[in-house]
């Protein structure tokens, strides 16, 4: 018998495990931005409970004193066993841009948008926000116009605009002035630009900064840029019932600290585009919280927006053929 006849057939090479599925990277990083939706769509409901009784940068600079104080906190224990990264000059830069545009801007006009407008008209024209990450993605940092982002991104914003319809039927949302509505839809603009300008600005120093560091100092920067409203804010505290100051507590641990910290983590692992595109499920978790907790029942219009804004999400997130190929090659 001759050897090679006794050699058994060679066997295919194994298959990475990538190849059998999502990586444990990756999962963590799905649940990081589902964390950052839930808080962030949570934070509606929270708003609601507080508009009335605290002005809008009073708000903010109370969420961003909080947070900054917990951020601040792990950071400095984090310390403790790996040195925190030093910002370059360029990337402190970025940062004062983050922190007075996302922290300070973001939150005051959309707070007081809040105050003119009904939460389905804000709904709709803050969602831009994703399809302006997009396009400023594909031309700043080179991320491209992907087939699928773009229809998943048209997609989910047509289910945000069932949703603001459904809204502002509810609401009867004709009380606020002519003008009051002008000034609320401009704000709702001016926030969704915030936004979208300070994503794409965050994604590169998350490369070089991890993202607690990055989300303690914007928050810091946004607290500082808010510090005028320190006086209107200590007045409407102590006016108001304790359960004021446990939301505006809860705004700054919950959809500031920790959802702001899980985005940047995700942000630092996928593109701002299809991270982006997650945002437009708030609208329709907002809605399902304002039902559960508030007792507000959703119009059969907002659960069809809900829908399709699930779907529309799922398009954009969906990783092309060739890609998934080659990340198990």
């Amino acid at each position: 018998m001759s050897t090679a006849a006794a050699t058994p057939p060679a066997r295919p090479p194994a298959r990475p495990a990538e190849a059998d599925g999502p990586s444990p990277a990756s999962r963590l990083a799905a649940a990081a931005i589902g964390v950052t939706v839930l808080l962030w769509a949570s934070a509606f409901v929270a708003i609601r409970h507080v508009g009335d009784a605290v002005s809008p940068a009073a708000l903010t600079l109370g969420r961003c004193l909080v947070a900054s104080l917990l951020l601040g906190l792990l950071l400095a224990r984090r310390h403790r066993r790996a040195p925190v990264a030093r910002p370059s000059r360029r990337d402190g830069v970025r940062l004062l841009l983050i922190g007075v545009l996302w922290f300070g801007l973001y939150n005051v006009a959309l707070n007081a948008a809040e105050q003119r407008v009904d939460a389905g008209t804000a709904a709709m024209l803050v969602n831009i926000g994703p399809l302006l990450v997009a396009v400023l993605a594909a031309v700043v940092l080179g991320e491209g116009f992907p087939r699928h982002l773009v229809v998943g991104s048209v997609v989910a914003f047509g289910g945000v605009v069932l949703i603001g319809v459904a809204t502002a039927r509810a609401s009867g949302a004709v009380g606020a002035g002519a003008d009051a509505q002008t000034v609320g839809a401009v704000l709702c603009l001016v926030a969704a630009v915030a936004y979208a300008v300070s994503v794409v600005a965050q994604k590169p120093l998350l490369a070089r900064m991890p993202a607690l560091q990055v989300t303690w100092i914007a928050c810091t920067v946004g607290a500082v840029a808010c510090l005028p409203a320190a006086p209107n804010l200590v007045r409407e505290l102590a006016a108001a019932d304790l359960s004021t100051s446990a939301w505006v507590v809860y705004l700054g641990v919950g959809p500031s600290a920790v959802a702001f910290t899980t985005w940047a983590y995700a942000l630092a692992r996928t593109s701002a585009g299809r991270l982006g595109s997650t945002t437009y499920l708030v609208p329709a978790i907002a809605s399902l919280l304002a039902w559960g907790l508030l007792g507000e029942v959703p119009a059969a219009l907002s659960l069809v927006g809900g829908v399709v804004c699930l779907l529309g999400v799922a398009v954009a997130r969906r990783a092309p053929r060739a890609t998934r190929r080659g990340s198990a090659a």
